[in-house]
C-alpha cells in the first residue's frame, strides 16, 4: 500500500498529443510522441502505443505523469510517461471524457 502523500505526489495531467514519430531505435516497437501540456510546455515521450496509427494520435488528449526523471528510450529523451491499459489489442490510452485545458492536473 502507498500513502494518500505519496499518491499526491505523482503529478498527472492532461495534454494533446501534437506530433508523432517512429522511435527507431527502442528496443520494442515505439513512438516518439511530442505533447502539449499547456504552461508546462510541449514534452516528449517514447511510448509503447504502436497498436494507434500515428494520425489516430494527433489532437487526442491523454493523461500523463509529468514528474518521473527522463529517461532515455533509443534516441529519445523520454520526459513525460503516457498512461493506458494493456490489453490484447495493445495499450489503451488513458484519456478525459470532455476536452479539457492542456496541463491540466488530475486529482
Amino acid at each position: 500500500m502507498i500513502t494518500l502523500e505519496q499518491f499526491d505526489a505523482v503529478e498527472m495531467r492532461v495534454g494533446t498529443i501534437a506530433a508523432v514519430s517512429l522511435n527507431r531505435r527502442a528496443r520494442k516497437p515505439a513512438y516518439q510522441v511530442t505533447v502539449d501540456l499547456g504552461e508546462l510546455g510541449m514534452k516528449t515521450s517514447s511510448a509503447q502505443i504502436t497498436n494507434y496509427r500515428p494520425e489516430e494520435l494527433i489532437g487526442r488528449q491523454v493523461v500523463c505523469v509529468c514528474n518521473f526523471e527522463p529517461i532515455h528510450i533509443g534516441d529519445v529523451r523520454s520526459e513525460v510517461r503516457l498512461l493506458g491499459s494493456d490489453t490484447e489489442a495493445g495499450c489503451i490510452l488513458l484519456t478525459s471524457l470532455a476536452p479539457v485545458k492542456n496541463g491540466s492536473r488530475i486529482y
